[in-house]
């Protein structure tokens, strides 16, 4: 990056605007100045890449967003595996190690929750009242080790055809926080008469009760009442057990991390996404996982990461998934550039080319091993992507499904947001939005453009922070009681 001045930072020699570090001259802090004319058709560069077009023609020196600039959709060299490159890592005796719960089979878990979980929205109440029971009671503190009761509750279940792809997204978020290691036990609450049969669930992906997950389907119990009594009661007499389970080293390669932006600001592809990056980069060396989601928020960079796919046919997995949201949102009437939205928009954000752009840098410079279906189990190590809307509560839902025991978010406008059962670490993009919400965040990124530590050192600082939460350090988030309102799964298909 060279700056152009002391108010404004051209990141690349061959863009054409330059980002403002602080409001100079009426352009606001992170949004744009053009370096030089750009004539109506003309592409407009960022990151030495193409984030938009101008609409108009833009003089050295003027402001540059919606009123000027536009998006349009243009030809992306998609180079598969071009760019992917063997990654060096670190020996297993030498990995950095965190204390986890280790569930057996491979499954370590950062937290020892007892999960409650509804088939069906029409259970939802139920699971969300034996949760309750114990945050009344107030009977878990006498159980150290449990990090809490927790109703994950949905609108979903019913009403939609047993064939389609919103059952099917349901179906994998289910069997994904059963599995959970996050979750000491589960609970699954079922209706009785619902499509999202609780038989079809354990049928479907081989789930068998046991001490550690139990069912109550309601219709067979005697209604909300007894079934709300019946599943204190379960939970009652397996507290002690769960309580039992330790701490104990694991290796960070089996950290799983969600990797999240929201709130993105004109800032998020400067400062914490890169940030981000490089602490990824450290965990995929250690042998973890990271996962990359926000289908929508990659397009217009997806040949960024085409390019670093292991393979030609994890390239075109990708690629494939972005052919549907084309079709998707076509098909219902929308654009893939109706994101940013308007607070991003206000941070500087024009079009989803640069929104997406910023997005990208978040997993790092490794290879991109492996692209997943919503809540798909990921079965690889390092970096991957899984299919998701950008919207981040239901992102985020598909990826703790996929195995993150962890999430880490970057946000520049300030998301409020935390995520039971995986931990929530949230970096600020700016010193300014970080000083303003301290008590929501937990790294500030803005020291980059401060000035104050380069990219590298904060990478660092964002590794050591994921390893001292996922050993128990509370996040911010979960200082805050975030968590339990934000299980959304992804729901597509038709509703009847």
């Amino acid at each position: 990056m060279s700056s152009v001045n002391t108010a404004y930072l051209q990141l690349n020699p061959a863009d054409n605007v330059s980002v403002a570090l602080r409001q100079d001259d009426g352009i606001p802090a992170g949004h744009k100045k053009a370096t030089e004319a750009i004539k109506t058709g003309e592409a407009v560069r960022k990151y030495n890449q193409i984030i938009g077009f101008a609409s108009v023609d833009i003089t050295a020196g003027e402001h540059v967003h919606t009123h000027n600039c536009d998006f349009a959709s243009f030809e992306r060299d998609y180079a598969y595996s071009e760019d992917a490159v063997s990654t060096a890592l670190v020996p297993e005796n030498e990995r950095a190690t965190f204390m986890g719960f280790d569930r057996g089979h491979g499954r370590v878990g950062t937290r020892n929750y007892i999960g409650i979980l509804s088939t069906v929205n029409c259970s939802a109440t139920v699971a969300k009242h034996i949760a309750l029971e114990f945050e009344k009671s107030g009977e878990l503190a006498n159980y150290p080790n449990i990090d809490g009761v927790v109703g994950l509750a949905h609108g979903m279940g019913c009403c939609m055809d047993a064939q389609d792809e919103g059952y099917a997204n349901l179906q994998r978020v289910l069997n994904g926080y059963i599995r959970h290691p996050n979750f000491g036990a589960v609970l699954l609450i079922g209706l009785g008469c619902e499509v999202n049969q609780v038989s079809y669930l354990l049928g479907n992906y081989g789930l068998d009760e046991s001490r550690t997950f139990q069912i109550l389907v309601m219709q067979d119990i005697g209604g909300t009442r007894k079934t709300v009594e019946e599943g204190v009661a379960r939970i009652k007499a397996i507290l002690p057990e769960i309580n039992d389970i330790e701490r104990s080293p694991q290796s960070v390669s089996s950290l799983s991390v969600a990797l999240q932006c929201g709130g993105s600001d004109g800032y998020s592809g400067i400062t914490a996404n890169p940030a981000m990056g490089a602490a990824v980069d450290i965990l995929v060396r250690h042998g973890g996982t990271a996962i990359l989601s926000e289908t929508p928020e990659i397009y217009g960079a997806e040949h960024l990461l085409t390019r670093r796919a292991v393979s030609r046919e994890v390239g075109e997995r990708l690629i494939e998934r972005i052919r549907w949201w084309e079709d998707y949102t076509a098909r219902n009437g929308g654009v893939m550039d109706n994101n940013p939205t308007p607070g991003n928009k206000a941070g500087g954000l024009t079009t989803i080319l640069e929104k997406s752009l910023g997005a990208v840098s978040k997993g790092g410079t490794t290879n991109l091993n492996g692209v997943y279906k919503y809540g798909e189990p990921v079965d690889a190590k390092g970096f991957v992507f899984m299919d998701s809307p950008g919207y981040d509560p239901c992102s985020i839902t598909g990826q703790v499904a996929s195995g993150a025991n962890l999430v880490c978010f970057s946000t520049g406008r300030g998301s409020a947001f935390g995520f039971k059962p995986a931990p929530s670490i949230k970096l600020a993009t700016n010193t300014s939005m970080f000083k303003r919400l301290e008590e929501d965040m937990d790294i500030n990124c803005g020291e980059i453009i401060d000035g104050e530590k380069p990219v590298a050192e904060v990478g660092h600082e964002i590794f050591d922070y994921l390893v001292a939460v996922a050993s128990g350090k509370p996040s911010k988030s979960e200082i805050l009681g975030y968590g339990d309102n934000e299980f959304v799964p992804w729901q597509i298909g038709t509703v009847m």
